[in-house]
């Protein structure tokens, strides 16, 4: 915890760290520390209760941090309540293994005295001021963090105990010298192999499939038939840029429009600029005194070109005698741009301090500002009063729809009439197929949600899209099933098609096979193709048969060894020739995997250690009455 606390004691101390305390207790829950819980716990753990409101806000801790790392996409998978189901009943075994740890901490006499926590305090940076412990700003941390000295303490004591035995499980796991070197052995060999793909396409057309067979299948494999749950929604639905569409505005309309708002309707003025430039430095009476000399030159009459091009140190324009580009107002420096936009063309101003150091600037040219005519621009100010219109009527419909749909929960019928819109239907869609205008997260869960489905009545307005919102009710609702045989019959047939084709080329497979066993390394009408030092990880040929490459026992000195890989359509022979040793195994490589497998067996040994405690462990999941 004091980790999370220390890492949190830069920037904003008191949002930081009170979202690092909160991550770091996400598991434990906060409010097991701060006070009693009443209600139906969530969990009984050998007669120690895990309250629901701790796992409520360890729950809604994990929600935060998956949608901070999945960012849109968690939206999407919010709407799935089995998912999140999921995701909560994960953050209950976890507040089980939490307390398991607790009470076995507990039972080998761990503890942590007063003074351990006072210590760990003191010696806290976050609460420390120049290297020094501060009482006050220890206090004013736990202020900003909602905790008593009292309660804080406590919850130290408790993630203190609980560290003292994961540190001493996961401390004491180690990885030996050997066991990384066999692990790169095998990582690192190759081998050489000879292998030929009998593919099952040619055996396609010589198979049959009756219907029992059919049936058969079908009857067997039930449970790939499965069709999900399915509904077709009544929807009223309002949106602007629909209603835009439709909206009347006459020429009169758009030509006031024009007169009233010409301003938006003009190109700005643009000015063509030129500079000498002195960069600022560490000394700012010398950059001064170097703007003063290129000054005090064109006053006495230097071309303004010829000393940008010896005295500006900006060389880009200092070639194009300090010609810089067309500016319109705003753009530059606020000094720079005053000062340009206060001259007259070929006006030379004074000197201008900017942030980046002086300036002596040159107005070469400058183009007017110019309005564009009105039929220009008339058929964008007819969309404008369109766009402004429908979004006066759909900010008023939205309120009907609202409150009508609501007042009428029953039906979809009134709501229509009330703002001037039909009531539509869609056709039967799954959660995994749901039409392209509907496909937002809101909708989905509002579409399966108890309110449609179960009480039958009308949902919330759901915005599909800015100003675009629609409202359901249930029109069909199919349950998940079986699908029936008739409606996947090609598909199965299909099916065993493959598989009568695939048993074909395994069949071919084992012909070639028992040639190659038999010494025939000529096979009739096919050829072996060559593949020396296949590594384990080569994603050139099928992963299948690299991985019964790799299966195949090694070959006796001048032997082979041959076997069949199943593929996706077919078969392949593959002869293994050789097994490469490893290349390149070095202490460096060693110590990496050492590093690699050891967080490995720690994680092993902390999961056996949470099974054999639930296994001996009265674990109850309480109902409410």
């Amino acid at each position: 915890m004091l980790e999370k606390i220390r890492e949190g004691s830069q920037g904003i101390v008191a949002k930081t760290i009170l979202v690092l305390v909160i991550l770091s207790f996400a598991f434990a829950g906060v409010s097991s520390y701060l006070g009693s819980n009443t209600g139906v716990p969530a969990a009984v753990v050998n007669g120690d209760a895990i309250a629901a409101n701790d796992l409520e806000q360890a729950f809604q801790n994990e929600r935060s941090r998956i949608e901070e790392q999945l960012g849109e996409m968690f939206t999407a998978l919010a709407a799935d309540d089995s998912y999140m189901n999921g995701i909560k009943q994960g953050v209950l075994d976890r507040l089980i293994a939490d307390k398991l740890i607790d009470q076995a901490a507990y039972k080998l006499g761990l503890r942590v005295s007063d003074e351990q926590i006072k210590q760990a305090i003191i010696e806290e940076p976050a609460f420390q001021t120049d290297g020094q412990f501060d009482n006050e700003r220890y206090l004013a941390v736990l202020r900003q963090l909602g905790y008593q000295t009292t309660s804080f303490r406590n919850m130290m004591r408790v993630d203190m105990t609980r560290r003292q035995l994961l540190t001493a499980l996961v401390g004491s796991e180690f990885v030996l010298d050997g066991e990384a070197k066999q692990l790169a052995q095998v990582q690192g060999q190759t081998r050489d192999i000879r292998y030929l793909v009998v593919d099952s396409t040619p055996f396609l057309s010589s198979v049959s499939v009756s219907d029992e067979e059919v049936q058969s299948y079908y009857d067997a494999n039930l449970s790939q038939y499965m069709s999900p749950e399915k509904v077709s929604l009544e929807y009223v639905e309002l949106n602007a840029d629909e209603m835009a569409k439709n909206s009347e505005t006459s020429d009169e309309e758009v030509k006031a429009y024009y007169a009233d708002n010409k301003a938006q309707y003009k190109t700005a003025e643009k000015r063509l600029a030129a500079h000498i430039f002195v960069a600022a430095t560490d000394d700012d009476s010398a950059d001064k005194a170097k703007a003063d000399a290129i000054e005090a030159k064109l006053i006495a009459g230097e071309d303004f070109a010829e000393v940008a091009k010896t005295d500006s140190d900006d060389q880009l324009s200092a070639q194009q005698g300090g010609k810089l580009d067309w500016f319109e107002q705003g753009v530059m420096d606020a000094a720079f741009d005053e000062a340009l936009f206060g001259l007259q063309k070929d006006q030379v101003s004074s000197i201008v301090k900017s942030e980046f150091g002086y300036h002596i600037i040159k107005l070469l040219d400058l183009q007017a500002s110019q309005a564009t005519s009105f039929d220009d621009v008339k058929a964008k100010i007819v969309v404008q009063l369109q766009q402004k219109k429908a979004l006066d009527v759909y900010y008023s419909l939205q309120t009907k729809l609202a409150d009508t749909s609501y007042e009428i929960p029953d039906s979809l019928a009134e709501t229509a009439q009330a703002v001037n819109a039909n009531v539509q239907t869609t056709q039967l869609f799954s959660r995994d197929d749901v039409p392209a205008k509907f496909n937002t997260p809101e909708l989905i869960k509002a579409a399966f949600s108890d309110q449609v489905l179960a009480s039958g009545m009308n949902s919330d307005v759901i915005e599909l899209a800015p100003n675009h919102v629609v409202v359901i009710r249930i029109k069909t609702h199919q349950t998940a099933g079986i699908i029936s045989l008739v409606d996947v019959k090609a598909g199965v047939v299909e099916r065993l098609k493959q598989d009568k084709a695939n048993d074909g080329a395994r069949d071919k497979a084992a012909e070639y096979m028992a040639q190659l066993k038999a010494g025939n390394n000529t096979l009739t009408g096919a050829t072996l193709t060559a593949l020396p030092k296949l590594g384990r990880f080569n994603q050139d040929i099928d992963q299948a048969i690299t991985n019964k490459a790799f299966k195949i026992a090694a070959p006796a000195e001048n032997s082979v060894t041959i076997d069949t890989a199943s593929l996706a359509t077919g078969y392949a022979v593959i002869v293994v020739d050789k097994v490469n040793e490893a290349e390149g195994i070095n202490d460096k490589l060693i110590n990496t995997l050492k590093q690699r497998i050891a967080p490995q067996y720690s994680e092993a040994d902390y999961r056996a250690v949470i099974t054999s405690l639930k296994a001996v462990a009265e674990i109850e999941y309480p109902v409410a009455d």
